[in-house]
């Protein structure tokens, strides 16, 4: 149900005699963003090892005992919203999650601007940091490269997306830890839709990720030394509804603790987001009240940076409250 592609020709330097293979690759990505919104890449260029590396060191950090990875928990981050939060500490439609995380952005100097600011990493593994710092620029590198072949798809051309979104994108990054659980206990993460452009998830071999298509929920199987994209809130509404920003949730039963490293490439902050020049669709839509929140991706209006804080404050309600109580 959820696509293979291939996008070697994408993350290798534009040329006229690739040109074929990377509009190959293109319509591949384009047939799986209309259809079901999610795709599994390989060809990608990202080293294993880096990942497998990054992985030890996650599940490291998770078999700390909780004091010490409080030491870096996300309310000493301010509104930079970076570091730990406990198992539950997460809700996805006001229900809290069964998982702990780490989040992580672009390693930037400390900001005014909401979750902007430095990482917080902890003093073991030492190695964290480099490893995380590396991950972010590989994903950046082939997010931009992705998001090439829809700019070809789209007939706006490979560097449309760069030129006008995500010159400057807001980048994101979460490692996620599920414990095992059973049938009972209900969902690691409910259903919800990502907010911005593009989400590449590494997920280890214990499987958990779930997909809304139009036949029902199907399981997105892990596929060795490949990615999961799927599309968020923006691709969708900057599409008109061509692509689609699917539903998705995590239960894991597999009996063993799942990781799964989400990276997320998204406009500028401070981009506003309207539909391309070639879409002929209404501003708002006849599906919001079907949508998971019961809202339309079609009728916002303001800038990107608006609808991520909005979006991630429901997700930490008090977080949030501590924030703004700040400023």
């Amino acid at each position: 149900m959820v696509p293979v592609v291939d996008v070697a020709p994408l993350v290798s330097p534009p040329g006229d005699a690739a040109a074929a293979a990377q509009m190959a690759a293109a319509e591949a990505i384009d047939a799986a963003c209309r259809d079901v919104g999610f795709f599994t890449i390989v060809g990608h260029g990202v080293d294993p090892a880096a990942l497998a590396h990054l992985d030890a060191l996650a599940r490291a950090f998770f078999a700390l005992p909780e004091d010490e990875k409080a030491r870096i928990a996300m309310a000493r981050a301010g509104h930079a919203w970076r570091g730990w939060f406990p198992l539950g500490g997460e809700l996805t439609s006001g229900v809290p999650d069964l998982k702990e995380g780490l989040y992580f952005g672009a390693e930037l100097p400390p900001s005014d601007r909401p979750l902007h600011g430095p990482n917080l990493f902890p003093r073991s593994p030492a190695g964290l940091r480099p490893a995380v710092l590396e991950h972010l620029d590989a994903m950046t590198r082939l997010g931009q490269a992705v998001l090439g072949g829809m700019g070809l798809a789209l007939g706006v051309g490979r560097s449309w997306f760069a030129d006008h979104l995500t010159a400057d994108p807001t980048i994101l990054f979460r490692i996620f830890r599920y414990p095992p659980s059973d049938e009972a206990s209900g969902w690691g993460v409910g259903e919800h839709t990502d907010y911005g452009l593009l989400t590449i998830l590494a997920q280890d071999a214990h499987g958990g990720l779930q997909v809304r298509s139009r036949e029902g929920w199907v399981d997105v199987p892990p596929v060795p030394d490949s990615f999961v994209c799927n599309l968020g809130d923006m691709l969708e509404r900057l599409t008109g509804g061509r692509y689609r920003s699917t539903p998705h949730r995590v239960r894991n039963v597999s009996g063993a603790e799942r990781l799964s490293f989400p990276f997320f490439l998204d406009p500028s902050w401070d981009a506003v987001v309207d539909r391309l020049p070639i879409v002929d669709r209404p501003l708002d839509d006849d599906t919001a009240a079907d949508r998971w929140d019961n809202a339309s991706v079609h009728g916002y209006t303001g800038t990107y940076g608006n609808y991520l804080l909005m979006k991630v404050a429901r997700v930490f309600p008090a977080l949030a409250q501590s924030v703004t109580a700040e400023d």
